[in-house]
């Protein structure tokens, strides 16, 4: 995580995971939308270039400052709540654990959650952060007006609609400008119910198609080369709280139990590789069923401080039976010393010409390496594997993406582009990972 205070002292930035690492030369923390204007034209005059640095829980570098790091830590909190309209505006350095809090005293909430809830919404909606569910699109979705500061230091609002900015907007990577303020759609106040359960991996994709139009979220935690998959499904409920003490036994459960088992596992794998298959098949034989309710907020997010790289990928849903039959294959043939599960989420299809899901309904399937263990002969085969079923990674995951590939997953590529430059003509917003990404 960026600290503040280290970041004021002139240390190093680094990611929340710890593998990409940088040293701005100059830090900011606007506290208005004046502030973050002169900010852009001074970078503008100077020719340098600025990233928002979020809350760091990319694991690519897009979020990487080389000149400017800009944080939007003290923009935050809820501008207006339109009742009628079911939209709420945010300053968009709100990071999303302090949303639901914010939107409950109004009766409301957001339509979906990931299971991480450290990153600033700004962050979330322009690199397409996304939870489960086949109905429901990413927090990029439920957008409707965005405010920026352009390339030229300008503040412009624009509210979404057919048209290419909107298309550009609704996963920019940062690229159009400083996101200031962001208005998004959101539902009345409601409670979800979870069931956490063991099953099979072969039944699992028996039912697989049904279960995930049956309930409202699916997730599935598959454990490399075990026959186990765990399933988290949530559906709604009337609103209503967990208890204190509930509470409290939850973060006991998952700090001390499973969090901290596993990390003694983790280090073990890392002490000796070879272990990972083991231990993959006693974290499966050992995984934790239950039952809970409470307000939504409460029940998507679970805490996570075993640190890991990972890679995230959207293939078509249609592919995903077949594609977790290759995993498994490969797997079981011990090809990798891994024990982290496999998560796999779906979402519905969305507009916006850099979505990852190019607006059919997916499946994202996150590969995960614990921090210290070598992950890139893994992360290889992921890559080279999901081309074959068109998958697109997710952008704030580690990936192998050149520009050429990058033109040939994204048909409208040349739109955004053209978008880009006219928000951003002199490049303030278009760092050398960028460049690479997008330049051919």
């Amino acid at each position: 995580m960026f600290s503040i205070e280290k970041w004021k002292n002139g240390e190093k930035w680094t990611n929340w995971a710890g593998n990409v690492i940088s040293y701005p030369g100059e830090m900011y923390l606007p506290q208005s939308i004046e502030d973050v204007v002169n900010i852009v034209k001074q970078a503008r005059e100077t020719g340098k270039t600025i990233r928002v640095t979020g809350a760091a829980h990319s694991f690519s570098a897009v979020a990487m400052p080389e000149h400017i790091a800009l944080s939007l830590h003290n923009m935050r909190g809820l501008i207006a709540v339109n009742e009628e309209k079911q939209e709420v505006t945010l300053w968009a350095g709100t990071y999303l654990y302090e949303i639901g809090p914010l939107l409950a005293k109004h009766g409301f909430a957001l339509s979906n959650m990931g299971d991480i809830q450290e990153q600033s919404i700004a962050g979330a909606v322009s690199t397409g952060t996304h939870g489960t569910g086949v109905t429901l699109g990413s927090l990029s979705s439920t957008v409707t007006k965005w405010g920026f500061v352009d390339g030229t230091g300008t503040y412009r609002e624009h509210t979404r609609g057919l048209d290419d900015l909107s298309e550009s907007l609704h996963v920019s990577l940062g690229m159009l400008g400083v996101l200031v303020k962001v208005t998004i759609k959101v539902i009345p106040l409601y409670g979800l119910h979870y069931i956490g359960t063991r099953d099979t991996l072969t039944n699992g994709l028996t039912i697989f198609a049904e279960d995930i139009r049956q309930h409202r979220h699916v997730e599935w935690f598959y454990f490399p080369g075990s026959e186990t998959i765990q399933v988290k499904r949530m559906d709604v409920v009337d609103p209503v709280y967990q208890s204190d003490w509930s509470r409290r036994i939850e973060i006991m459960k998952l700090q001390i139990v499973e969090n901290g088992a596993f990390l003694a596992m983790s280090e073990l794998c890392k002490w000796k590789p070879s272990l990972s298959g083991t231990m993959s098949k006693i974290a499966a034989a050992n995984v934790v069923e239950g039952e809970k309710t409470g307000i939504s907020y409460e029940i998507y997010p679970s805490p996570r401080s075993v640190k890991f790289q990972e890679s995230e990928y959207a293939i078509p849903l249609m592919y995903f039976e077949a594609c977790m039959e290759e995993i498994h294959a490969t797997f079981k043939k011990g090809l990798f010393n891994v024990h982290f599960p496999l998560e796999c989420r779906t979402t519905a299809g969305e507009a916006g010409f850099l979505s990852p899901t190019q607006g059919q309904e997916s499946a994202f399937i996150a590969f995960h390496m614990y921090k210290g263990m070598s992950e890139e002969p893994y992360f290889e085969w992921i890559h080279t594997m999901m081309k074959k079923y068109k998958g697109r990674p997710h952008w704030g995951k580690q990936n192998h993406l050149t520009a050429e590939y990058v033109y040939e997953l994204y048909p409208d590529i040349e739109k955004f582009l053209a978008i880009r430059r006219q928000y951003d003509p002199d490049n303030v917003f278009f760092t050398g990972y960028l460049r690479k990404l997008f330049t051919l």
